[in-house]
């Protein structure tokens, strides 16, 4: 359905969302969902840390409206996020006033782009809490560096007989890469399934590990279910094995603390797209040692010290993990979105999110026909995940956007995780600092006209 088509059937589509400027309060009554019993709406609005309208007022496309007026709720943060001015404008300042390639001149406007891209290399490092911005290499985004390690330090550490051990919540980007590189070096790929309960799920992990496993890939966050991993003590429990830690933190840096150093862990990537920053940039952490010994994974350009016809010598970290040119104005970007991120406070944010998965977590619990997938809210991040009984998902999320709403539908990069929960796909609302308690409010009683439009 085209954008013609779905504003036609728009006038035709009678569901209201009802208001989006106020928090409507329940009778008294407490919202029982999947989370058991939860605060009133006002006790929630009361948790509310940080003035969310001077924050949408930083973000230009928030106070768009489409199809005929209707206000946009973004509810797909998971997927990207979108830019607050601040972004935009260091973005465009670098191109209006200080662009050129980096490290490959000692002309004036050379010297100061090498500067601000070096300077946006230790934000990142300062933000997870890296020992050495060398250990920060930039990458075009997660998938980008999940290859980067299965390629370098993969060709090089694994072979025939050796086992990568991952969980089957994983987004396909910290599949496929292993999946090649095992089929490459004649390795097995084997996955830890998971009840959604840290404990029990740690402990299923230790009883995956073995001897013969050579590293251990897995999401801080799921992508679909907004499940935490117990990340730090399941990096300890792959280090007592013997295996190596690839944490893929995606859904986690951009919405919680985060410190490498204090989980351990040996890789860690993610990207800045989903962090307010731009597309097209993402982040490689390794420990210094590690990357040191892996062998360079692009040629030419910047990764090199020198070549001759006989060979070349690879450059210093991190210059040798950044063929070409690199993603320079896109770096910039990046650390204006995390220095952002770093005002306001992840604590902050993450206690905000908090309080929107409750909500959503009792509104949907209104709802008959409505499943939640995962775990209960106290386990997850600003992600909720669920299905509908007997009516299409794709109808549903047709009708949601008529009304404003852009939520996901599908397998969300995660067909491994909808087969093992018995499902082709799902429905995903992601929350991050901009949305509100209203728009939660205003989502729910828009699916559930929805529901009642499609059953006629």
């Amino acid at each position: 359905m085209d954008s013609a088509q779905r504003y036609n059937e728009e006038k035709k589509y009678s569901g209201s969302s009802g208001p989006r400027a106020t928090i409507r309060l329940s009778g008294g009554g407490r919202y029982a969902g999947s989370c058991g019993q939860v605060m009133m709406n006002a006790e929630l609005q009361a948790q509310v840390t940080f003035d969310v309208a001077s924050i949408r007022a930083d973000f230009p496309i928030l106070a768009r409206t489409i199809y005929r007026q209707r206000p946009l709720v973004y509810f797909d943060n998971a997927s990207t996020t979108q830019h607050p001015q601040t972004v935009l404008a260091a973005m465009e300042r670098m191109y209006r006033e200080r662009y050129a390639n980096v490290h490959r001149g000692i002309h004036y406007l050379s010297e100061q782009a090498s500067a601000a891209y070096e300077a946006a290399r230790e934000t990142v490092r300062a933000l997870i809490g890296a020992e050495r911005a060398h250990e920060i290499i930039f990458t075009s985004g997660t998938t980008a560096s999940i290859n980067l390690v299965a390629r370098s330090w993969g060709d090089a550490n694994v072979g025939p007989g050796d086992e990568i051990l991952l969980t089957i919540a994983e987004h396909h980007s910290n599949i496929v890469p292993w999946q090649q590189l095992a089929a490459r070096r004649g390795a097995l790929v084997r996955f830890c399934e998971l009840s959604f309960d840290p404990e029990a799920d740690l402990e299923s992990f230790r009883r995956q590990l073995s001897s013969k496993t050579r590293i251990a890939a897995f999401s801080a966050v799921s992508n679909v279910l907004g499940y935490r991993f117990p990340v730090k003590e399941m990096v300890a429990a792959a280090r007592q094995a013997g295996a190596r830690t690839l944490i893929d933190a995606a859904q986690h840096v951009p919405h919680e603390p985060t410190n490498v150093r204090d989980w351990g862990c040996d890789f860690l990537a993610f990207s800045g797209h989903k962090m307010l920053g731009p597309t097209g940039i993402g982040v490689l952490y390794g420990k210094e040692s590690l990357l040191d010994a892996m062998p360079p994974f692009l040629g030419g350009g910047s990764m090199i010290q020198s070549v001759t016809r006989d060979g070349f010598v690879p450059g210093e970290l991190p210059a040798k993990f950044e063929a070409g040119t690199p993603p320079i104005v896109e770096a910039i970007g990046l650390a204006a979105a995390a220095d952002y991120l770093s005002e306001i406070g992840f604590e902050r944010i993450s206690e905000h999110e908090r309080i929107l998965v409750q909500r959503m977590h009792a509104r949907l619990g209104e709802v008959a026909a409505v499943h939640i997938l995962g775990p209960a809210c106290a386990h997850k991040g600003g992600i909720v995940g669920f299905g509908v009984t007997g009516t299409s998902h794709f109808d549903l999320a047709v009708h949601l956007d008529l009304q404003g709403y852009a939520v996901r539908l599908g397998h969300h990069c995660a067909m491994p995780l909808h087969q093992f929960l018995g499902r082709h796909d799902s429905l995903r609302a992601s929350f991050y600092l901009y949305n509100t308690l209203a728009e939660v409010d205003g989502f729910v009683e828009a699916l559930q006209a929805a529901l009642q439009h499609l059953r006629g």
